[in-house]
């Protein structure tokens, strides 16, 4: 019954996914109506066709995939940090990679004299609200530094921790280098005041100007780390019974809780190097898919993931629709629609402990 139930959300998904893409790549500041009669068009101006095909395959439909592939990464990355912590409530920030990614771009933009000329326009009020719409060589620096960062950060907490042996040390070594490195970019924004407005774009999140090339990165590492995730798989589920069981099965804990946490650090830092910090998507997908069904790790990995997808490339529509031609940065958005699930998820579970005492 679980399987059925599992292919029936996964299809699900999928169709939705697939109709999100296709409303990406017919929704934007162009208009619907406009731009399709100007591709459809023959016998109008070969120019503005040529522009019209251009808005499509070099702007729109990069952007949309690229926000499925991010959102997907996020999804498979929170599945992964809530069953290695055995908490509903693990992101997969919490090894201190959004911190890292955050240090890494506020050190570079101070390394190049700030975000002048990085920007162009009035950020915060035009549709560029991306530190990444400059030219190719800031763009691969500043993913780089992000990328860089993150994966500096996962390593720095796992030498703090130990080795990944203990899941409350990593725990509380992941808060710790989170804190730490928060203050360090704090510092570094405090010694650079031109680079805070090209550092709030990141840290509000944004896919506007991911291109072919972040959406194919992306797209193979989700491959990579679902794959390798999927394979280990068998130790979350030994992990949710508990560490006692999980060595009573012998399951080698210390090198999968390794492999789990570098499956963690890739996927996360890869999509926050391409979009920012983009909140609540790691968190909320595999909530969404545990609303569903109970399913096995092997079934939540993926499931998750496309749930992520879907939930990232929906709130990147709405971004761009809402106050059209401008649009809202995306992490703004799922912060704050994240946040109204937790909250009213929280109400609906008090009022059922509360009837469930009264009882």
């Amino acid at each position: 019954m679980n399987t059925r139930r599992a292919w029936l959300l996964g299809g699900t998904l999928i169709v939705a996914g697939l109709l999100l893409v296709a409303a990406g790549v017919c929704i934007g500041s162009a208009g619907f109506e406009n731009l399709f009669r100007s591709l459809l068009d023959t016998q109008g101006d070969p120019a503005e066709r040529d522009m019209a095909w251009r808005i499509v395959w070099e702007i729109r439909l990069p952007r949309t995939l690229g926000a499925w592939s991010a959102g997907a990464l996020l999804g498979l990355a929170g599945a992964v940090a809530q069953g290695l912590f055995r908490n509903p409530l693990a992101d997969p920030y919490l090894l201190g990679s959004a911190s890292g990614a955050s240090l890494g771009v506020a050190a570079a933009l101070a390394a190049v004299g700030g975000g002048a000329g990085m920007v162009g326009g009035s950020m915060m009020n035009s549709a560029s609200l991306s530190i990444f719409s400059g030219s190719l060589w800031v763009r691969l620096g500043l993913t780089g530094a992000a990328f860089a960062g993150a994966v500096l950060a996962v390593l720095l907490t796992v030498s703090l921790a130990r080795g990944a042996g203990h899941t409350l040390r990593l725990l509380l070594a992941g808060v710790i280098v989170g804190v730490v490195l928060g203050a360090m970019t704090s510092l570094v924004l405090l010694f650079s005041p031109d680079s805070l407005q090209a550092m709030q774009a990141f840290m509000l999140g944004s896919t506007g100007f991911v291109g072919w090339a972040s959406c194919i990165l992306m797209f193979a590492v989700w491959l990579l780390c679902g794959v390798s995730a999927w394979a280990l798989s068998r130790a979350l589920d030994g992990l949710s019974l508990g560490e006692s069981t999980a060595v009573s099965l012998g399951l080698p804990l210390a090198p999968l809780r390794g492999t789990l946490v570098a499956v963690l650090a890739l996927s996360t830092g890869t999509a926050v190097a391409q979009t920012g910090l983009i909140a609540f998507v790691g968190l909320a997908a595999p909530h969404l898919v545990r609303a569903v069904l109970k399913a096995p790790y092997r079934q939540q990995m993926w499931l998750a993931s496309m749930m992520g997808a879907t939930l990232l490339a929906a709130a990147d529509l709405l971004a761009r629709w809402l106050i059209a031609p401008q649009e809202l940065p995306v992490g703004v958005l799922t912060a704050a629609l994240g946040g109204g699930y937790l909250l009213w998820l929280m109400h609906r579970r008090t009022r059922g402990a509360n009837a469930g005492g009264t009882l």
